[in-house]
């Protein structure tokens, strides 16, 4: 971040903290750029650099009310993004330990059933959704089973696109850990 983007960026803070959505939207927009280059550059670019960064605005504006427009912006804020960094690259560690890299125990796992089990397959699914937490729920339905679009999602249920994206993902996460095993062979639920 320059001296004259930190300056605007503490400026659009400002902006926002009294309520401007137009500053918080400008704001977002500037750090979600500035911290996908923060991210990227420090572990390459890979799949989940999205991830720490949506985590990382989530932060921002739970937080917002915490900075102070006296004190410099980009020492606030990348703090906030290097600690999603390291929460994002603990949790890696602590999967990339408990991961299975024997191929021949992935090759004793049972094969799923071909052609009575999709039925099986989509009612375990659903009762996994229905397990899901209220919001999380809300959102995969809707994205889903209703294939309404991020946007249309965050207007309906009056959050930020970032927001849904995130929910949404974590939501699959739990899903994937529900029912992992009963994925088609791409990984994905149809």
């Amino acid at each position: 971040m320059t001296p004259d983007q930190e300056l605007e960026s503490g400026r659009l803070m400002a902006c926002a903290q009294q309520g401007d959505l137009r500053s918080y939207d400008a704001l977002l927009q500037l750090l979600a750029r500035d911290a996908r280059g923060f991210v990227g550059r420090r572990v390459g670019w890979t799949d989940w650099v999205e991830d720490v960064v949506q985590d990382a605005l989530l932060t921002v504006h739970r937080a917002r009310h915490t900075y102070d427009p006296a004190r410099p912006f980009a020492p606030w804020f990348y703090t906030i993004v290097n600690s999603r960094l390291v929460d994002a690259l603990r949790a890696r560690k602590r999967l990339s330990i408990r991961e299975v890299a024997d191929g021949d125990a992935l090759d004793r796992q049972p094969a799923p059933a071909v052609d009575g089990g999709r039925h099986e397959v989509r009612e375990q699914l659903a009762r996994a959704v229905a397990k899901l937490p209220r919001v999380q729920r809300e959102v995969v339905s809707l994205l889903k089973y209703d294939d309404m679009s991020v946007r249309d999602v965050a207007q309906r249920l009056g959050m930020s696109e970032a927001a849904v994206k995130t929910t949404a993902h974590r939501g699959y996460k739990i899903l994937r850990r529900t029912v992992g095993g009963i994925a088609g062979e791409d990984g994905r639920f149809d």
